[in-house]
């Protein structure tokens, strides 16, 4: 078992571990129990009552953060022809096609989230065993394959995360925003990230579709929420 240090066990201890919180007190509460120096990832945990190895209960999504992520994201952007400069113009970091395929293939991967049009995917699938596992690869569902490459850009920088089941154990992790944001902001946040997940609930899934979120910043000690305030939250 890890052993955690005493900044961490003397947050625990405000923490109740039999109660779940309502979502402000429980954005409040973590704000009060950080003890690191730089400004950590809110992040939030979902356990869902689904069985990810069944097609039909694959859970994958996105949110839109209203308060944005608080993290600089790096965009790539597989493209050819015309495209090139509506992503150059939208604010990709980095456009291209067999360059950029090269670079990746040789293990360079200083990028965020890659964004691919439809007609350059049949070069780009085979990139699919490198940008796969790292959930780097664009894909329809993410809507990381389009002709929109400007709005898209324009979505990823404002705070569009994308979230996809850990079928290892059925668990969602999502950032949602920065500690440093108002509570405000973080509750807004969190109330998109859950509205999307809600949204994303597959067909196979059952009745008992969320089982658990809990709430946490890097390296800080969980909060587990109330399911059903949680899920009444709503975007100011």
């Amino acid at each position: 078992m890890a052993q955690h240090g005493k900044k961490y066990l003397e947050a625990e201890k405000l923490v109740d571990r039999d109660k779940l919180y309502q979502p402000q007190e429980a954005v409040s509460l973590l704000k009060k129990i950080n003890y690191v120096k730089f400004d950590p990832t809110v992040e939030v945990h979902m356990k869902l009552g689904v069985d990810s190895r069944h097609a039909d209960q694959m859970v994958r999504g996105t949110a839109m953060l209203p308060a944005g992520s608080g993290k600089e994201v790096k965009v790539l952007v597989f493209t050819q022809g015309e495209k090139v400069a509506e992503a150059e113009a939208a604010g990709a970091d980095f456009v291209g096609l067999d360059d950029l395929i090269k670079q990746i293939e040789a293990d360079w991967l200083d990028f965020d989230i890659a964004i691919a049009t439809p007609d350059v995917m049949a070069k780009v699938g085979k990139l699919g065993k490198k940008l796969g596992p790292r959930g780097l690869m664009p894909t329809p569902k993410a809507g990381t394959i389009t002709f929109d490459l400007a709005k898209t850009i324009r979505e990823v920088r404002a705070g569009r995360v994308e979230f996809k089941i850990d079928r290892a154990n059925n668990l969602l992790h999502i950032p949602a925003g920065k500690l440093s944001f108002s509570e405000e902001a973080l509750l807004a946040n969190l109330s998109s990230v859950i509205d999307a997940v809600v949204r994303a609930k597959p067909s196979g899934a059952k009745s008992n579709y969320i089982k658990s979120i809990v709430l946490s910043s890097t390296m800080s000690p969980s909060i587990r929420l109330d399911i059903a305030s949680a899920q009444a939250l709503k975007v100011q």
